[in-house]
């Protein structure tokens, strides 16, 4: 970044009563121009523009040159200090910063981003859980660090933004913070919220990202088979540890339950429904949306076991959780990651999908927020079931 100041006479040809004009300094900064008078004026045939001094015939010609010295080396140390605060800044700002006054500062992309975090923290426990508030937390952890990483400033000026950036930042993130797509995706859609909202502000013309599309990934959706569910629900663990794990893995293999919702699940949660049966009425944390599940002889078993007052279940962290399924998945045989989510997707697809339930009420029972979700994650097991039933058509004829 490099500044150009220049000393130029102004109105040469509309000198006043003592035929002399005024000398101007211009300070040009990025191809941007600031002029602004300097208080001095001289005869126009006193004035040397290359040397940029006044000539020794002029009357105060030591004073003046001594003056616009002084006025090039307060804008030099203007230019230095705005350099020093590692912040973006306009030729407006150096000259606000020669005067002494409050420099114009640009919207950064950081500042933007941070005034949004503070907003949306307010609405924890009323439209957000916390949980949320973190994600959009550590998106803005990240870009801060991209931005140290790859443009050595603290902030980049929110008008400067273009369709490169995203494309730079998707690369960073893949090769030295070594995150797969889908997080990086998701990243990418926190990170472009606050810059909505900025131009829902004023403060951008438009959203510099308009044209981005997020790289597809593949959804590998990890569920156990009907074999498979069989196998685990007949095999008797010696443990009591694993036993409960277990009891609580099933629970959820037939409820769809996320483990937030499990070990937040009360008695008052679970009513006789308009039918006669039992279901599970409650809301789901994630999308704030009633989660409405009538209860399959299987959870009712379970339940009838922990018939706890007040919470159902006894507490168990989600770290224990997920560590005491993997040793499950080791003792039992089955080659496949046991995670607290597999037994939600086992709901959907093994439980529900694979008996002809319709995409739209497996959506509804999980909580969906919309049914492209259920849809996206879900597709391949609905052609999967195609597939079986064709086949089975063709050994029938």
């Amino acid at each position: 970044m490099k500044i150009n100041i220049l000393f130029i006479l102004k109105n040469k040809s509309k000198t006043n009563s003592k035929q002399k004009c005024s000398i101007a300094c211009r300070i040009t900064l990025n191809k941007k121009r600031k002029e602004f008078a300097t208080g001095q004026f001289i005869n126009p045939k006193n004035w040397n523009p290359k040397q940029q001094l006044v000539k020794p015939s002029e009357p105060d010609e030591k004073l003046i040159n001594t003056q616009l010295s002084l006025i090039k080396t307060k804008i030099n140390r203007a230019f230095l200090m705005l350099q020093v605060k590692e912040e973006s800044f306009t030729v407006e700002d150096i000259y606000l910063q020669y005067k002494g006054e409050k420099t114009q500062k640009e919207q950064g992309t950081l500042e933007a981003f941070k005034r949004y975090l503070e907003s949306l923290k307010k609405l924890i426990g009323i439209d957000i859980q916390r949980a949320t508030w973190i994600k959009f937390d550590y998106s803005y952890k990240h870009v801060k660090d991209f931005i140290k990483h790859k443009y050595k400033r603290n902030d980049y000026p929110l008008n400067k933004l273009k369709l490169q950036f995203l494309a730079d930042f998707e690369y960073y993130l893949k090769t030295e913070k070594g995150l797969g797509q889908a997080t990086i995706n998701k990243m990418i859609q926190r990170f472009r919220k606050p810059v909505r909202i900025a131009v829902a502000e004023g403060y951008l013309d438009k959203d510099p990202f308009m044209l981005y599309k997020a790289k597809r990934t593949k959804n590998n959706i990890v569920f156990l088979s009907p074999e498979e569910l069989k196998k685990l629900e007949k095999h008797e663990f010696s443990q009591s540890r694993l036993k409960f794990v277990q009891a609580l893995f099933i629970f959820c293999c037939y409820t769809g339950l996320p483990y937030r919702e499990l070990m937040d699940l009360k008695q008052r949660h679970i009513i006789v429904g308009f039918d006669g049966n039992k279901w599970i009425k409650m809301d789901r944390k994630k999308t704030s949306k009633l989660l409405s599940i009538p209860l399959l002889p299987r959870a009712l078993k379970i339940l009838e076991h922990y018939n706890q007052d007040g919470y159902v279940f006894p507490r168990i962290t989600n770290q224990k959780y997920n560590s005491y399924l993997k040793e499950i998945g080791a003792i039992t045989g089955i080659d496949k990651k046991f995670t607290t989510h597999m037994a939600r997707r086992t709901f959907a697809s093994t439980v529900l999908l694979y008996n002809d339930v319709p995409l739209e009420i497996v959506s509804e029972l999980l909580g969906h927020s919309s049914i492209k979700i259920t849809q996206d994650s879900y597709g391949k097991v609905v052609e999967k079931r195609i597939s079986m039933e064709i086949n089975r058509l063709k050994d029938c004829n």
